[in-house]
């Protein structure tokens, strides 16, 4: 398999180095990470700065950008041959629920998919056993590898942070939900200038059987089908009827 690998927290964390060195087993792994930490980038393009990059070792480069910059990059112009996959990950927490909204990990594998590769996102519910997730991952790998995604979807996997052996039944599962976010956290700088910090996520609101949040209570990997078409299709309909009243007359 060629097998390209992104991330959100950056091309030195153990996370995508643990994973790179996993999947190494399973064909050619080429890594395109930001230089630094860039999580909570979301979706987001460096429009106004140019991307720099640095080789950082045999098929491995930095990108001065973020996550979605750096896959953008690897399949519009690093890469001769477009890889059979994108992962992203291993990121270091959760990316339950609401944060896929603002996860880097997530918006690099919606712009692998954007780009008409398979893509994956995986993220470890905590920072020690990175290697159960990226065996997971190897698992998920070689079942597409014989048998495709019969849809056309991202895979958001969310690995509780146990080890392998640990790890309850998997559970395909929907997005849960969080209550809105804590209060933002007022300081004041050396120069006496205020300074906002934003509060810790809110805690789990929508987080019954069937959602991610309770797999990873379970114990269980959390495996979400993710679509990229935010259209609200139920509301079409109802939607057309309210415009046609308001139309001015």
């Amino acid at each position: 398999m060629r097998i390209l690998i992104s991330n959100d927290d950056g091309i030195f964390a153990e996370g995508i180095n643990t994973l790179a060195r996993v999947l190494s087993e399973l064909g050619e792994v080429t890594v395109v990470a930001p230089d630094r930490n860039r999580s909570g980038a979301s979706n987001s393009l460096s429009l106004d700065n140019p991307l720099r990059i640095r080789e950082e070792g045999e098929r491995r480069i930095s990108v001065e950008g973020t996550p979605t910059d750096c896959v953008h990059f690897a399949l519009n112009e690093w890469l001769d041959e477009r890889p059979d996959v994108v992962v992203t990950g291993i990121n270091h927490g959760a990316n339950l629920g609401d944060d896929v909204l603002y996860s880097g990990t997530v918006a690099a594998a919606t712009e692998g998919h954007f780009l008409g590769v398979p893509a994956i996102a995986v993220s470890l519910v905590g920072d020690t056993h990175f290697d159960t997730a990226a065996q997971v991952v190897k698992h998920v790998l070689l079942r597409i590898e014989t048998h495709p995604l019969p849809m056309n979807r991202i895979l958001n996997i969310n690995v509780p942070d146990v080890p392998l052996a640990e790890l309850g039944p998997w559970q395909v599962t929907r997005l849960g939900a969080r209550h809105r976010a804590e209060n933002m956290v007022k300081a004041v700088d050396p120069r006496g200038k205020t300074l906002y910090w934003l509060g810790p996520p809110g805690p789990c609101q929508d987080a019954g059987p069937g959602t991610d949040f309770y797999a990873i209570e379970q114990g269980s990997v959390s495996v979400t089908p993710l679509q990229v078409d935010l259209t609200a299709h139920d509301a079409l309909d109802a939607l057309q009827h309210w415009v046609n009243d308001q139309e001015i007359k």
